[in-house]
């Protein structure tokens, strides 16, 4: 295997991951095991591996990057959404 096929199959597994997490989220709208500040230092360093992969231009670092950064910025957006409902107790 060459190091960029290795990129990618580790970008196809660590994105995908992701995937499930995302529907879910989105599905149930239910965010309150999930951490919002997690999730926002999460964001911001994929970001910033988006912007490394982009600088070295490295593909499969970038399309992991740009998929992993949509999947968490939607999780991100449904549990900023969620905020205040969170944080009151589960109604019995």
């Amino acid at each position: 295997m060459i190091p960029e096929q290795i990129g990618f199959l580790a970008a196809l597994l660590t994105t995908g991951a992701f995937v499930p997490q995302a529907w879910m989220t989105v599905r149930t709208r239910d965010t309150r095991s999930i951490s919002l500040a997690m999730y926002v230092v999460f964001n911001i360093g994929i970001a910033l591996w988006l912007a490394y992969g982009v600088l070295i231009d490295s593909r499969p670092m970038i399309w992991a990057n740009v998929i992993t950064l949509a999947l968490s910025m939607t999780i991100l957006a449904v549990k900023w959404q969620n905020r205040h409902r969170d944080r009151q107790p589960p109604s019995h």
